[in-house]
């Protein structure tokens, strides 16, 4: 009789775990988060397409990636690019400064590759525009946004100044 239960037991903890592991969402990219205004629909999630994949050092969380970009609006209109600021873009992968989505769609990329990235607005600027110091609207609220990347180098991270060795 304590077998039985015990098989029972077993078969109930084991049921469950494979119900919380498929019924969870999982994804590759990183964890970023996002604003509490912009929650994340069901369905909606960063779109990524390799037009070229990279030889090189893969882009991870953490890492300080260096890129060219274009971000267009679906109607094909350039927005902004790093071209129009004269140098690449630069920052560390999965710090706060940059958009959800544009984190995720480069997460994984390899240097020398070239992706397009479908943004939607809730991974984006959510139901903001995005204005100029004068008021122009940039970016209208709700705009999914399309940008062309080419991952141009990856590095580690700065050790932490009070890190122990």
């Amino acid at each position: 009789m304590q077998y039985i239960i015990g098989v029972i037991v077993a078969l109930l903890l084991i049921g469950g775990g494979a119900y919380y592991y498929f019924a969870s969402p999982t994804t590759s990219a990183p964890a970023t988060e996002t604003p509490q205004d912009q929650a994340v629909t069901p369905g909606e999630q960063v779109q990524g397409q390799d037009v070229t994949v990279g030889e090189g050092e893969a882009a991870a969380p953490g890492s300080i990636v260096t890129l060219e970009y274009e971000g267009r609006f679906q109607d094909g209109t350039v927005f902004d690019s790093s071209a129009s600021h004269g140098q690449p873009l630069t920052f560390q992968l999965g710090q706060p400064g940059i958009i959800p989505g544009f984190q995720i769609g480069v997460n994984g990329m390899k240097v020398g590759g070239e992706r397009n990235i479908a943004i939607p607005p809730s991974l984006g600027y959510g139901g903001e525009d995005i204005k100029d110091p004068e008021g122009k609207v940039l970016i209208p609220a709700n705009s999914t946004l399309i940008f062309s990347v080419k991952l141009l180098k990856v590095e580690a991270a700065p050790a932490y100044a009070g890190a122990v060795e």
